[in-house]
């Protein structure tokens, strides 16, 4: 919950190469309060059944940019998510390799008092990300 003096953030991730949530995805948190301050590890959760991470850590007070790093290799290694892309018609043909992208690390700045919503759009090959509501 953001407040006066605070942000604060949430995101989901929508596999788009099943069109599913992703579940299971870790999520760490980072905080830094200037663009030359030192990043402060806040922690992480990881994403619900409906892709959702409703838990991350609040945000300390004088926050001006957030670092969210996804760890996505894990999660398309997983047998489950391997399942899923074999009985999608359009599955690509080398999804076994994992994911081209290991990691997906999003830096945004911040304003006090607001909420930011960032969605990560995911498929082994590529993402992308915007400011949700």
């Amino acid at each position: 919950m953001s407040t006066d003096t605070t942000a604060s953030v949430s995101t989901h991730i929508l596999d788009t190469s099943v069109g599913r949530p992703a579940e299971g995805v870790a999520i760490t948190l980072a905080a830094r309060a200037g663009r030359d301050a030192d990043w402060q590890a806040l922690g992480g959760s990881a994403t619900d059944a409906d892709g959702r991470c409703k838990d991350l850590p609040a945000l300390p007070e004088g926050t001006t940019h957030v670092r969210l790093d996804f760890a996505v290799e894990q999660y398309f290694e997983s047998d489950n998510v391997k399942k899923q892309a074999d009985a999608q018609q359009d599955a690509p043909a080398n999804r076994d390799s994992g994911a081209f992208f290991p990691e997906v690390a999003i830096t945004f700045a911040v304003t006090p008092g607001e909420h930011y919503h960032v969605p990560l759009l995911l498929n082994p090959f590529g993402y992308s990300v915007y400011r949700g509501s």
